[in-house]
């Protein structure tokens, strides 16, 4: 791994046999790791959430195979690899449980770890997060990733601006049959979530719901004015609100408790 006399740390390490590009802010809080979406980087979250996190956390993330400055490989995209790719990631960068904060495709992976490994994860932050791929809304024909996306992949990526086309092709190919999550499969994960989307968010407003409503501690924050890329357009509220949830996740005391009554009351 990549060492460093300064607090943070930006470089390159081994995960899962691959050169994967990580930063980590250092520092004694519980860690906080960054998942960030589909054909995206880890500086497109690090940017926006890092500063409200950083005082009290430490913020850890990484480029997955394919995205930001880790380079491609042959192989297509699916999620279930992300998810195994984020487990080595926690065991090599973290060694334990973490507060995992996903956006978009990161928010998915988040869900698939929680599944797959509960004892690493202590909290969640699903942003713009879908759970099955018919929960997102209709966006017609031709339409494909902002411009910027495009250009920061082009700034960042070892392969180069022409394999951009490939790493679209097949993060297209994800999303059209991936994931394939239920609500029955959201009952079971334990851990306290924060769902959280802009009210012009790329998965109906109906399936955002059905996410908060089927996790058994889940929280809800529609940010008005927003869409798929809240935390880029609202940084600073969205930056509270999350930092707020991580730093008190558990049950909320609320003078109206309906869902959060418990059962024998509500029976």
């Amino acid at each position: 791994m990549t060492t460093s006399t300064e607090r943070q740390t930006r470089g390159y390490t081994d995960i899962g046999g691959h050169r994967t590009w990580f930063a980590d802010s250092g520092g004694t809080g519980e860690p906080v790791l960054l998942l960030h979406g589909g054909l995206s980087d880890s500086e497109l979250l690090l940017d926006p959430l890092g500063p409200a996190l950083a005082d009290r956390f430490r913020v850890v993330a990484f480029d997955r195979r394919g995205h930001g400055r880790t380079a491609d490989t042959d192989a297509p995209f699916h999620y279930d690899d992300m998810a195994t790719e984020t487990v080595a990631a926690i065991e090599r960068l973290i060694g334990g449980p973490a507060h995992l904060v996903g956006w978009s495709d990161g928010g998915i992976v988040a869900l698939l770890v929680a599944l797959r490994r509960p004892n690493f994860v202590r909290t969640l932050v699903l942003i713009g997060t879908n759970y099955h791929y018919d929960g997102m809304m209709p966006t017609g024909t031709g339409h494909g990733p902002p411009r910027f996306i495009r250009d920061r992949y082009a700034e960042r990526s070892p392969d180069g601006d022409d394999h951009f086309a490939v790493v679209a092709k097949k993060s297209f190919a994800m999303f059209a049959t991936e994931p394939t999550l239920t609500t029955d499969d959201l009952r079971k994960i334990s851990a306290p979530a924060l769902v959280m989307a802009g009210d012009d968010d790329l998965a109906t407003l109906a399936h955002t719901a059905s996410l908060y409503e089927s996790l058994p501690q889940g929280q809800l924050a529609v940010i008005p004015g927003a869409s798929h890329a809240v935390i880029i357009e609202k940084p600073g509220l969205a930056g509270r609100i999350i930092g707020d949830f991580l730093s008190a996740p558990g049950t909320p005391e609320t003078y109206f408790p309906v869902r959060r009554r418990p059962a024998a009351k509500r029976a």
